[in-house]
């Protein structure tokens, strides 16, 4: 992944490929943005003339290059768009700062080196450039053979080193800023290439070894559920939805603890390593992005990892319910009725429905532990899609202070989101004559539905809250600030902020 380092350096002497600058979008013009003034003086003052001149208007997104002026070790400037100058006395907040770096950053391909001279007046502005940078050169090129470096990006490497220009090497605040940037970064870019990883080389099996293999590495518990012990265990939601596929299902369970923690989180994730629908198939042009429907999984995972990276002090314990949704003669059919691992039973209306099957037994698994709360997070229904686009979750939960915590989080984390009910009337549409609950209810407010069949499966009195992530977990447009087209990565910074506020005591 590329390097992140802090610098003392003035612009002019430093050797790199190119200066990153800001530049703001004011009401005569573009505005020059704090960071820059040695790039400035060296234009004599008159820089903003000329990236006005260039058709530059420092509006969000913007990216505009001229040559660096004489003196300067690097060749190039790259004045990226931050959007309205802030009012009097107010900074460029953090999200800003991340999109504007990961613009940077993605410009930059093919650079060895480029120096951020973006406004940093505090760590969390490291470590909001810092993570944008990194989040900004990410690049999933696995599977390509372009000739050239095999970590190549359409021909050119990702930007291979940062350097925060304004930094403070020694000051303890900056460099835990760069050092959770780093961290954090890097785990949510692994979940982004598992995300992208085709459903023919990550199926339940392998994702299970991955993790098994990161857990070793950072010192967490793992413990994996093969078909056999889900059988005996009676996890009748998983192996139902698996049960179509030469891949069988697994569970997988991360636990990280720490001696200091005084606070036990659950993250449950959706892992569907390929999603057909089933026998309830889905329709043409709706199954090439199914690779995609693990996303939940790769949250829960990196986010596990992350915590224990950072050495939280609270106890995080991640539930990954793998599965692949396949039709076959051995598939689960509609009018079927499951046994869920909690012991109720759930009648199959619809097997493209299977993504609240899996969470089910997971949830209810992690129920068992008594955790102070649980998150699950899925690419769960398409009818969060409709109501909130494809860039925002939807946020629900047993408990409004913790659903409004959540969110402020995901907010505060530059993850778009917002929280939804689960009104009571809804529930009355999954009533079944033959089994306890069926899988579907009411079409319309199909995500809130789903929500409320997935509340059935948390342990009383426990509190629990359901991201579904399905708008944002996979971006099938164009890359837009720090976000790639691919995998996202959406809930993994939420679930890390998460971990820090419990461990901070922050949430009561």
């Amino acid at each position: 992944m590329t390097a992140l380092t802090l610098s003392t350096a003035a612009a002019p002497g430093l050797r790199a490929d190119a200066i990153v600058i800001g530049v703001a979008k004011g009401a005569k013009g573009p505005v020059v943005a704090p960071g820059a003034e040695a790039v400035d003086k060296a234009y004599d003052g008159r820089l903003a003339g000329v990236l006005e001149t260039l058709g530059a208007l420092g509006a969000e997104g913007e990216v505009t290059k001229l040559p660096a002026p004489s003196g300067f070790k690097a060749p190039l400037v790259l004045a990226v768009g931050l959007g309205p100058v802030p009012e009097k006395d107010t900074a460029y907040d953090s999200e800003t700062l991340r999109k504007a770096a990961g613009i940077a950053a993605r410009a930059l391909a093919g650079s060895k080196k480029a120096a951020f001279a973006l406004p940093l007046t505090e760590a969390a502005d490291a470590g909001a450039i810092g993570e944008g940078a990194l989040l900004g050169a990410y690049s999933f090129d696995a599977y390509k053979d372009n000739g050239k470096d095999p970590k190549a990006k359409n021909g050119k490497a990702p930007l291979a080193e940062v350097a925060l220009l304004g930094g403070k090497p020694r000051d303890k605040a900056y460099k835990a800023a760069v050092e959770r940037a780093v961290t954090v970064s890097e785990e949510l870019n692994r979940a982004r290439d598992l995300v992208n990883t085709p459903p023919n080389d990550l199926n339940p099996e392998s994702f299970a070894a991955i993790a098994q293999a990161a857990a070793k590495e950072h010192g967490i518990k793992v413990q994996v559920l093969d078909v056999k012990a889900l059988e005996k265990g009676g996890y009748g939601g998983i192996l139902g939805v698996g049960a179509g596929s030469a891949a069988g299902p697994r569970l997988v369970k991360l636990s990280y603890t720490s001696s200091k923690a005084k606070k036990h989180l659950a993250f449950v994730g959706k892992g569907i390593t390929y999603d057909s629908g089933g026998i309830s198939l889905k329709p043409a042009g709706h199954n090439e992005t199914m690779k995609c429907d693990m996303s939940g999984a790769a949250a829960v995972f990196a986010a596990v990892v992350a915590a224990a990276r950072l050495g939280l002090e609270v106890n995080v314990t991640g539930w990954l319910a793998l599965a692949e949704n396949m039709p076959s003669g051995s598939a689960t059919r509609p009018g079927d009725v499951l046994r869920m691992y909690s012991g109720k039973t759930v009648e199959v209306l619809n097997t493209d429905a299977e993504g609240r099957l899996v969470l089910a037994d997971a949830l209810w698994a992690a129920s068992q532990e008594k955790p102070d709360a649980i998150v699950d997070v899925a690419t769960l229904t398409g009818a969060m899609v409709l109501a909130l686009g494809n860039r925002t979750f939807g946020i629900m939960g047993n408990d409004d202070a913790f659903r409004t915590a959540l969110y402020e989080a995901a907010e505060e984390v530059g993850e778009p989101a917002w929280p939804m009910p689960m009104p009571e009337h809804l529930r009355k549409g999954m009533d079944s004559p033959t089994a306890d609950i069926a899988n579907m209810g009411e079409r319309m407010g199909g995500g809130l539905v789903a929500g409320l069949f997935l509340r059935e499966f948390v342990g009383e009195g426990i509190t629990w809250a359901h991201l579904d992530i399905a708008g944002p977990a996979f971006n099938e447009g164009g890359p837009f600030g720090y976000t790639p087209k691919g995998g996202t990565g959406s809930g993994v910074r939420t679930l890390v902020r998460l971990a820090e506020l419990t461990a901070a005591g922050d949430l009561g």
